[in-house]
């Protein structure tokens, strides 16, 4: 598929142009599907995906979930509480000890994940995870070259899309 990012009138634009109006195409799809989460399901994409993690692994703990996310513990954390005050998620002590928690969906969440607009994950992580391997591999060398030039914090990898 190849897009048309410039007008049919005008010159074509310099490459730093056309690879600005390709990140505003990417950025703007995640913003729009993020949108049309929160307006089918009421809850935000970071949310709704941590809920679709939560209720295909029931039992998991909050670290398996951040790395089931890709994200940090504390940010997990934020959003599992968010889901048990909203009465879809349950929390309980489990294991030996009783330190580990375990979460499970409850039945809102089965009800709130049927109408939820897929893919739960985002429409960023689905695409990426299409693509193959090669390809994947140069965007993450260029990515990296370009998060270089901006001498970019890196701590901003762990942070969910839809918190942007």
């Amino acid at each position: 598929m190849s897009l048309q990012l410039t007008q049919p009138d005008s010159p074509d634009p310099e490459p730093a142009t056309r690879v600005l109006r390709q990140f505003r195409i990417v950025f703007n799809s995640v913003k729009s599907h993020f949108r049309q989460v929160e307006r089918e399901a009421g809850l935000g994409g970071a949310q709704l995906w941590a809920l679709s993690v939560i209720a295909q692994s029931p039992g998991i703990g909050v670290t398996d979930l951040a790395r089931s996310l890709d994200i940090h513990q504390s940010t997990a954390s934020n959003l599992v509480r968010t889901l048990t005050t909203r009465g879809l998620v349950s929390a309980a002590r489990e294991g030996f000890d009783r330190r580990g928690v375990a979460l499970r969906a409850l039945p809102a969440a089965d009800a709130l994940l049927e109408r939820a607009p897929l893919p739960f994950a985002g429409v960023l992580p689905d695409a990426l995870s299409s693509l193959d391997e090669a390809t994947l591999r140069r965007l993450e060398a260029d990515l990296a070259r370009l998060i270089e030039l901006l001498a970019a914090d890196e701590d901003g990898a762990q942070v969910p899309l839809a918190h942007l």
